[in-house]
């Protein structure tokens, strides 16, 4: 059932924007009248389907109308970005941005920060995120129902545990994406047709994929079992896992997670 409540997103025009603010439609989280999007045109693509949702240019006028205030620009883009939200819920999907830059900024003690990606547009999107104390529990019950309306979400228990899944979660289909691309480049140096290398590999990270976790199966048993079985799949897994797969996924999260600090520490200076 829509909530009665009013909700802008701050970068509406973007992506991640639309798809949330999207979804949340879809699904019957918010009424059109309910939803107000903010962008540099005032004008946003796909949301002329949803009568009453309304458009603006003025980051300032969104902030004093909204009851909730979603900020879904670039973390490089935050400076330029003043409101008051006057203690009104405030959540950021921006990288990087601490809880206490957020208040500082913004004027508002209720504070979450969150991390959703790309599968957002497919409803198949997984959110960690966190919340400040000031934070009451009807603000968390709206905030997790807006994640539900595009996937998954769950509320974690510190800061630092955000800036580790920033860097699993918020690359979304990029690490697919990288082991996609590794298989079809080795596919297409042993002279399978493009397309068809295109199709397989398709096939086997985003349909075969499908079946992990399936039936609770965890990840390690499913691959344990696939060794036990000692066919072709066995002896691909043990190769990749002896050249070093498992060391390399995780400097990958290693430097990811370092680079959401990095970052953290660069935009927690005071707006001038």
């Amino acid at each position: 059932m829509a909530q009665a409540m009013t909700f802008g997103i701050i970068g509406g025009g973007g992506w991640l924007g639309r798809a949330i603010g999207g979804a949340m439609l879809e699904k019957g989280v918010l009424a059109p009248a309910g939803l107000i999007l903010s962008s540099r045109s005032g004008r946003i693509e796909g949301f002329a389907a949803w009568p009453g949702v309304r458009m603006t240019r003025d980051n300032r006028e969104l902030a004093a109308s909204a009851d909730i205030i979603v900020l879904s620009v670039r973390p490089e883009q935050f400076a330029d970005v003043h409101i008051d939200a006057a203690d009104k819920l405030v959540i950021s999907f921006m990288a990087g941005v601490s809880v206490d830059t957020l208040s500082a900024r913004t004027g508002s003690r209720r504070v979450i920060r969150a991390m959703p990606n790309a599968a957002a547009e497919i409803g198949q999107c997984y959110t960690p995120w966190f919340a400040t104390e000031a934070v009451s529990a009807a603000d968390k019950a709206f905030t997790q129902a807006m994640f539900e309306a595009c996937g998954g979400a769950d509320e974690v228990a510190s800061e630092a545990d955000l800036d580790y899944l920033t860097g699993l979660v918020g690359s979304g289909a990029a690490y697919p994406a990288l082991l996609a691309e590794a298989m079809l480049g080795h596919a297409l140096a042993r002279g399978i047709p493009r397309q068809v290398a295109e199709n397989a590999v398709r096939g086997v990270v985003v349909g075969a994929s499908q079946l992990l976790g399936r039936d609770g199966m965890p990840p390690a048993a499913m691959v344990q079992a696939m060794l036990d079985y000692r066919g072709t799949t066995a002896a691909g897994l043990q190769a990749m896992l002896d050249a070093g797969f498992g060391r390399a996924v995780e400097a990958g999260l290693d430097a990811a997670e370092t680079a959401a600090r990095r970052m953290q520490a660069e935009y927690s200076a005071p707006a001038e």
